[in-house]
């Protein structure tokens, strides 16, 4: 039987930063930095694996990806896994959910049980 997902209370501090380095990538710099300020504020709430991998388009990655893998191990050995920080997306624009930082611990969330309700926070994106 699969090991139940442990999570950490709050997003790790540096984990911000890595998540506007992600929306660097797609969004201007004011929209980062509005988007980051709301994650900041986002209470957290919880949706199941699935439903993120679904909303976000993403392809499961496998365990027989390092950093996924790497994740799997924390999992077994009971470790605690932070909460994901994700942007909204929006269905009638066709925009999906951008998983700002976190894709790996969901994708490992889904291989041990992808039923798992994981902790996130969510903010819309911010122009």
């Amino acid at each position: 039987m699969p090991k139940k997902v442990k999570w950490l209370e709050e997003p790790i501090p540096e984990n911000y930063p890595k998540a506007a380095d992600y929306l660097r990538l797609v969004v201007n710099e004011h929209a980062v930095e509005a988007t980051s300020l709301a994650l900041e504020a986002a209470p957290i709430t919880f949706h199941k694996a699935k439903d993120i991998l679904r909303a976000a388009g993403l392809q499961l990655l496998t365990a027989e990806n390092p950093h996924v893998a790497r994740y799997l191990k924390l999992i077994r050995e009971g470790g605690r896994l932070a909460p994901i920080l994700l942007v909204r997306g929006n269905l009638p624009a066709a925009v999906p959910l951008h998983i700002a930082d976190g894709y790996h611990r969901v994708c490992a969330t889904y291989l041990t049980n992808e039923n798992t309700d994981i902790p996130v926070q969510l903010a819309d994106l911010t122009l």
